[in-house]
C-alpha cells in the first residue's frame, strides 16, 4: 500500500488525539524453566494491542514453554475455539467473559487486560460529524456484538441518544470490509477498530470525529481487550501459564517504553507498512486499565438492555484470577 501525501496532516490530528504508550508496571525476576517442555495453544488477532503476543516466543522457549499461535479474524471465534476446548489462552474482547458466562459456560478465566485507546467515529470525508446529534438519519458501519459496538452501544445509552437515530450497516469480516464501504461511499462513518481507524485518514477520505468520542463509557470502559484462559489450563497448565503473563508482561512493557519499538511490532503482527503502522500505533496504550468491577458494571448494563440473556455481575469475581500477573509483577 502507498502512503498517501497527507500523512503529515494525519500526523497533526493523531498527535492532538493520541494516547501515547505509558511503561507498564515493572515485571518481576525472570522464572526458572520448567522441567519438562509444556505447549500452550493460544488465539489471537492480528491488532496492535496484541502486539507483544508475536515477540515472546524465544523468551517462552527458554522458559520450558512451547508457543502455539492460532489466528482468529475476531474475538468472538476466538472465544468459541476457547470454549470448546481448542485453546489453552485466548484474547477476546472486553464483554466476552460476561457473555460466556451468560451462555453458561463456567471453564472460563480472565487473567488481564492488554490496552486502551480513544475512540472516535470515523466520518466520510465531507460528511457532518460535530456532535452526537449528527449521527441522526446517518448511516454508520458496525460489527454486531464486537467490542468496539459494546463500547459505542455504551455510550449511545448514558448520552440518552436513540439507537435507531442512525442507520445501523451489518458488515461482517475484517477491518478492512469498514473502509471499503466509506471509501465507496456506501455509508457516513464507520465503528472500526485500529489500523482500519487510521487508515481512511491516512488516504484522505475520512476522519476522526473528536466529538463523537465513545470509548470512555461508564459501562464499558476504555480496555481494547482481555486476555482469558479455561480454567483447565490455569490448573494442569499453571505454572506454563504463570510464565505465558510474565513473558508477554516483559514484553509489553519494552514496547510500552519505546514507541518505534511498538509501531515495528505492530506493522510485524499485522503485515502492513511501517508508516501505517507508527501512526496507528500512536492513539493506542498498552497495559490493561479493566478491573473486575468494570466487568461487572458491563455484564449488568448489557443485561439490562437485553444484549445478554441474563445477569452475570455476581459470578465474575470468581472468574476473574489476578494471582497470575501479581505474581509476574513479583508480588
Amino acid at each position: 500500500m502507498k502512503m498517501p501525501n497527507v500523512l503529515k496532516k494525519l500526523s497533526l490530528a493523531a498527535a492532538a488525539l493520541a494516547v501515547l504508550s505509558l511503561p507498564a508496571k515493572a515485571v518481576g525476576p525472570e522464572p526458572k524453566p520448567l522441567p519438562a517442555p509444556v505447549e500452550l495453544t493460544v488465539g489471537y488477532q492480528k491488532v496492535g494491542h496484541l502486539a507483544p503476543m508475536i515477540l515472546i516466543n524465544d523468551e517462552l522457549k527458554k522458559l520450558g514453554v512451547t508457543l502455539k499461535l492460532v489466528e482468529f479474524v475476531r474475538y468472538a471465534d476466538a472465544r468459541t475455539a476457547l470454549l470448546a476446548g481448542s485453546l489453552d489462552i485466548a484474547s477476546v474482547g472486553p464483554a466476552d467473559l460476561a457473555i460466556s458466562l451468560a451462555q453458561g459456560s463456567t471453564n472460563i478465566v480472565g487473567l488481564m487486560g492488554v490496552g486502551s485507546s480513544p475512540k472516535y467515529v470515523i466520518g466520510r470525508t465531507g460528511t457532518k460529524f460535530d456532535s452526537w446529534e449528527d449521527i441522526k438519519g446517518k448511516k454508520i458501519a458496525i460489527a454486531p456484538g464486537s467490542a468496539v459496538w459494546f463500547q459505542l452501544a455504551a455510550t449511545l445509552v448514558e448520552k440518552n441518544i436513540p439507537y435507531n437515530s442512525f442507520e445501523a450497516v451489518n458488515i461482517q469480516g475484517g477491518g478492512a470490509n469498514f473502509d471499503q464501504a466509506l471509501k465507496k461511499g456506501d455509508v457516513d462513518g464507520i465503528v472500526t477498530w485500529e489500523p482500519f481507524e487510521s487508515i481512511p485518514v491516512m488516504e484522505g477520505y475520512g476522519f476522526f470525529a473528536k466529538n463523537l468520542e465513545y470509548g470512555s463509557s461508564k459501562a464499558v470502559g476504555a480496555e481494547l481487550g482481555l486476555l482469558v484462559a479455561t480454567k483447565t489450563a490455569t490448573t494442569s497448565k499453571k505454572d506454563a501459564v504463570e510464565r505465558f503473563v510474565w513473558a508477554y508482561l516483559k514484553t509489553q512493557e519494552e514496547l510500552a517504553k519505546s514507541p518505534s519499538k511498538f509501531a515495528d511490532a505492530y506493522a510485524q503482527l499485522s503485515g502492513m507498512e511501517a508508516k501505517i503502522a507508527a501512526e496507528a500505533a500512536k492513539v493506542i496504550t498498552l497495559g490493561e486499565v479493566v478491573s473486575p468491577d468494570q466487568i461487572k458494571r458491563q455484564a449488568k448494563a448489557f443485561a439490562d438492555l437485553g444484549v445478554i440473556q441474563k445477569d452475570v455481575s455476581g459470578q465474575i469475581d470468581a472468574s476473574w484470577d489476578g494471582s497470575f500477573v501479581a505474581k509476574a509483577l513479583g508480588k
